[in-house]
């Protein structure tokens, strides 16, 4: 899902100041505030005698985001601004290290820079070759979208036929081993399964990496078509038996699509998927988030205020233009001149984008009606973005429930559903102690052994 911000980063940045060759590099400190930490970079450089900064905030998986403006003079103050989202650091400079204050829209927070270079974050279980199986670099065409797509495809060294799998990646543009943080969680997933006799086919998404396309105007109608190419391209091949579909996060609304319309996928794992509209995920999303983070009670219910009228007038069937009109007179009379109208319209532009229009008003439980195969629905009590025991209750209904006709006869759903809850995982499937996105690449764990087990052996234990 779309990963909720404790900042809203930012726009570039030119330097008026001399005498500052030194001051160019990375300068990196630990923002602490209420119950969060994160790390935050700024990343200063000198081309065409012109200065430049951007910022990162790798607990967030943000880089290389450019700012608005910096000044600094020459008593060594440092003062870095960004106004439309109230944003700025003042600091001063000491040689190897900035002693400043971080502040955003009125509450503030004390932040030192370093320009001592960090070690990067230990991964133990990033596979590493050589592996004892095949590994195969894949091109994979949608023939609808006019699209070539770029995978990895992992095989058992046997010779024989095996399960294959096609990883299906959450919201966001992703690589192949759909690495967010530092965790290339799709590359350990596929090295586990492969490893236990399941091949798998893990793939660019559209517009990143070696894939063709464009990811930015794209919903999940057209990942779906996609995922559908990839099982075309399984089908073809002579070592892959039956074929399933591991779906993480907005990847676990997409399976259900391709499984109910697809009769040659056999079974499909739905991991931290939503079983409920968009528009409740996000709305959930934020309330356990701000609640996480240490924020008081009546300021979430004035920040939800806001949100759950803004997400309500973003409808499908209205045109684009009256959402943003409606949007911007809501945000005025909501927030007065608290907020500025260029913040106002870059919130409006992120509502508003042909992926989050369909994501908000898409209701998975209306496809997993359809949904015949076999299904695993997996998720962590600690997960803050897609709340576990709703989602799996809805996910499990949906697949479950039974519907009578006029005649009153009953129709039963699915009958092989298997659905497992995980104590104290978050949405990555790390051990954790918050499960608030900021923690993520803190973690050295990518995913808990216990959820690659548990895959592993329901996938084996499927009757063919």
């Amino acid at each position: 899902m779309k990963k909720a911000l404790f900042i809203s980063l930012i726009t570039l940045i030119s330097f008026n100041f001399a005498n500052a060759q030194n001051i160019v590099g990375s300068w990196r400190g630990n923002l602490k505030f209420q119950n969060v930490e994160m790390r935050i970079v700024f990343n200063i450089s000198l081309k065409d005698s012109i200065y430049t900064v951007t910022m990162d905030s790798p607990d967030q998986g943000v880089k290389g985001i450019p700012l608005e403006s910096v000044i600094f003079t020459n008593n060594m103050s440092v003062k870095i601004v960004h106004s439309p989202l109230m944003m700025e650091y003042n600091g001063i400079y000491m040689g190897d290290k900035i002693i400043g204050t971080f502040s955003q829209a009125g509450i503030s927070a004390p932040l030192e820079l370093t320009s001592a270079p960090e070690m990067g974050p230990k991964r133990p279980q990033e596979p590493k070759g050589p592996f004892p199986y095949n590994q195969e670099e894949v091109l994979i065409i949608n023939k609808i979208d006019s699209i070539v797509l770029s995978g990895t495809f992992t095989s058992p060294k046997d010779g024989g036929k095996h399960k294959a799998v096609v990883l299906i990646s959450g919201s966001g543009p992703q690589n192949r081993d759909s690495e967010i943080m530092g965790h290339k969680i799709f590359h350990v997933i596929a090295d586990y399964l492969t490893r236990n006799g399941i091949a798998v086919l893990r793939v660019d998404d559209r517009g990143v990496g070696e894939s063709g396309g464009s990811f930015a105007n794209s919903t999940s109608l057209d990942f779906a078509r996609d995922v559908k190419s990839a099982v075309e391209y399984l089908k073809g091949r002579d070592d892959v038996a039956e074929i399933g579909l591991i779906g993480h996060s907005e990847g676990g609304a997409i399976a259900p699509m391709v499984a109910s319309d697809c009769s040659d996928v056999s079974f499909i794992v739905l991991m931290a998927a939503p079983g409920v509209t968009g528009r409740e995920i996000i709305i959930t999303q934020s309330e356990h988030i701000y609640a996480a983070s240490g924020m008081a009670p009546e300021q979430i219910g004035k920040v939800m205020e806001v949100n759950r009228a803004m997400l309500e007038l973003v409808k499908p069937d209205k045109d684009v233009e009256i959402i943003e009109k409606e949007l911007y007179d809501l945000m005025k009379n909501l927030t007065g001149n608290s907020v500025n109208d260029q913040e106002i319209k870059r919130q409006i532009a992120q509502v508003t984008t042909p992926w989050m229009r369909y994501f908000l008003n898409h209701d998975p439980g209306e496809v997993l009606t359809k949904v015949k195969c076999p299904v695993l629905a997996i998720n962590g009590t600690k997960d803050l973005q897609v709340a576990s025991k709703t989602n799996l209750d809805a996910i499990y209904l949906a697949l479950t429930g039974e519907k009578r006709d006029n005649n009153n006869s009953v129709t039963r759903y699915n009958k092989s559903v298997t659905v497992v809850e995980f104590e104290g995982l978050n949405h990555l499937f790390q051990k954790c102690e918050t499960g608030l996105p900021m923690e993520y690449a803190k973690i050295e764990e990518t995913i808990n052994p216990e959820v690659l087990i548990a895959i592993s052996n329901w996938i084996e234990g499927l009757q063919r």
